[in-house]
């Protein structure tokens, strides 16, 4: 696991560094299937991605790789799942608020994650033993891991005491959001601000939000190594129609409305 871990953080810090080549240019926006965004970066990303992970000889599920068939899944006890450039909006807009992600699953749980944040250089991981979530800022892409695994701190989540700190989605704040918001205001001090990608999962891991409602569509590269990351912090991700953890590999990928939330 120590390997892989390695091996993760390296690929997330590669893609770090060809997403920021890019977002420095004057790129051109292409429009996917299903209408989402698509740059050069996106792909870049990936492919750095896929060359590190291949090594590992772990299946990949990626958003910018070809989608295989449950049949063709179904008896992977392991696999990777990645974004490589999670919140291409955000990207587009030039606010930062973008990451890389990469997870590891075994029997659809996620057992370790990966977060990078290029424009600030934080990065978010979990311990190779899945017993706690770390945080450093790296000085550059190229830090050694060992560096990196001996400096990272500790997160440590917040408990809610006399606050309710929620954070939600920069681009896709809905209506059934707003209503969970509202309910929550009725009874507490509520306060409530945005953030791009998969770093909602990291303010609440880190302890700067308390609970993060999704209840709007998401895939399982969006929010695997989020999990993860959370998981290992001692912080709940919830899937809201089974009321368990989120599981993936599913035979969709995608994902059922859910809720992160300290304990």
């Amino acid at each position: 696991m120590q390997l892989l871990l390695a091996t993760a953080i390296k690929a997330a810090l590669a893609a770090g560094a060809e997403i920021l080549k890019i977002y420095e240019t004057n790129f051109n926006v292409e429009t996917k299937d299903d209408n989402s965004p698509l740059t050069l970066a996106d792909k870049n990303a990936n492919e750095v991605i896929n060359q590190f992970l291949k090594l590992t000889e772990i299946p990949i599920i990626s958003e910018e790789n070809r989608q295989l068939d449950f049949s063709e899944r179904k008896d992977w006890q392991r696999c990777w799942i990645v974004d490589p450039l999670d919140g291409t909006k955000e990207f587009i807009k030039r606010n930062g608020e973008f990451t890389v992600n990469i997870a590891l699953v075994e029997n659809g749980k996620p057992k370790l994650g990966v977060i990078y944040v290029p424009v600030s250089k934080e990065l978010y991981f979990t311990s190779e033993d899945g017993g706690s979530s770390k945080k450093i800022i790296v000085t550059s892409e190229e830090m050694l891991v060992e560096e990196i695994l001996g400096n990272a701190e500790i997160l440590k989540p917040s408990k809610i005491i006399s606050e309710v700190r929620v954070v939600g989605s920069r681009s896709h704040l809905n209506e059934d959001t707003k209503n969970f918001i509202s309910k929550l205001e009725r009874g507490d001090n509520v306060t409530i601000f945005s953030k791009g990608s998969s770093l909602k999962f990291c303010l609440v891991a880190e302890g700067l939000a308390h609970i993060y409602p999704r209840f709007a569509p998401t895939m399982e590269w969006d929010t695997a190594a989020g999990h993860a990351i959370c998981s290992a912090a001692g912080v709940s991700v919830i899937d809201q129609t089974t009321q368990k953890p989120m599981v993936y590999n599913k035979p969709n990928l995608l994902n059922n409305y859910f809720l992160v939330k300290v304990p």
